[in-house]
């Protein structure tokens, strides 16, 4: 009787905006889309100047993108996170930066990306946020099929509230301690550190706003993440961070 050859597919949860996600054994396979090509080549580029981000490993025969499987978990499902280990993810963050403001786009680079940014200065992983972070031997950003074109505050300041004010439950005293742990392992000069507390608001009130439309006009796969929670969510945390921005101000005063 012939073996059957089929790989096992290990469906794994996220997937928000890009689609059904598999495992199959050291892989993860995902939807190719139009970005895609831009998308690894930018990681590539990454990679090469020494960022861990998931190996790009070409296309199977289903069509389907296919990227080195990262093991660990999720760090949002771990929990809040220290001063030490949010030090640690500023710091990752600003290698991704860094390495990223020597990248030329080709002519013709294709970019998707839900929110448009206020500048092109550099390209940007775009959801640099802990539902997008591995946590194990290795600590890795994944998910990076909105990549595109931003700016370093934009990008820094979803990262940033993302990882240090993202539940709007916790003590603003408390959550700061953390904002400015995060700043410090970035490496925030002090005009950084004057724009985030703003740059933040902005950010949160651009994402819920996304969604809001999103639900209004149907457009998926944001209209039923609205409804799914996610509406919520980014209501609430609009209105924490803007409720509470002298305390972030405070905080990150070098």
């Amino acid at each position: 009787m012939p073996r059957d050859e089929t790989p096992h597919e290990e469906g794994l949860s996220g997937g928000n905006a890009s689609g059904a996600v598999v495992r199959i054994g050291d892989t993860v396979r995902k939807p190719w889309a139009a970005s895609t090509p831009s998308v690894t080549a930018f990681v590539a580029a990454l990679r090469a100047g020494g960022v861990d981000a998931p190996e790009p490993r070409g296309r199977d025969d289903a069509g389907r993108q296919v990227i080195e499987f990262v093991p660990g978990d999720i760090a949002i499902e771990r929990g809040t996170m220290a001063p030490a280990e949010l030090r640690r993810v500023g710091a990752m963050v600003r290698e991704i930066h860094d390495a990223s403001a020597g990248y030329v786009a080709p002519e013709g680079s294709v970019w998707e990306t839900a929110i448009a940014a206020p500048g092109t200065d550099l390209v940007c992983h775009n959801d640099l946020a802990p539902w997008n972070l591995v946590v194990g031997e290795r600590w890795v950003f994944i998910d990076w099929d909105a990549a595109a074109p931003s700016t370093r505050l934009w990008d820094l300041a979803y990262a940033a509230q993302s990882f240090a004010l993202n539940d709007t439950s916790a003590a603003p005293v408390d959550a700061a301690r953390g904002l400015a742990a995060f700043a410090d392992g970035y490496g925030a000069d002090a005009a950084l550190r004057r724009a985030l507390p703003a740059a933040m608001a902005e950010r949160t009130t651009a994402m819920h706003e996304m969604l809001r439309r999103s639900h209004a006009a149907g457009t998926e796969p944001w209209a039923s993440m609205f409804l799914e929670g996610h509406g919520d969510h980014w209501r609430l945390v609009t209105d924490y961070v803007e409720r509470h921005r002298e305390v972030w101000v405070a905080a990150l005063r070098e």
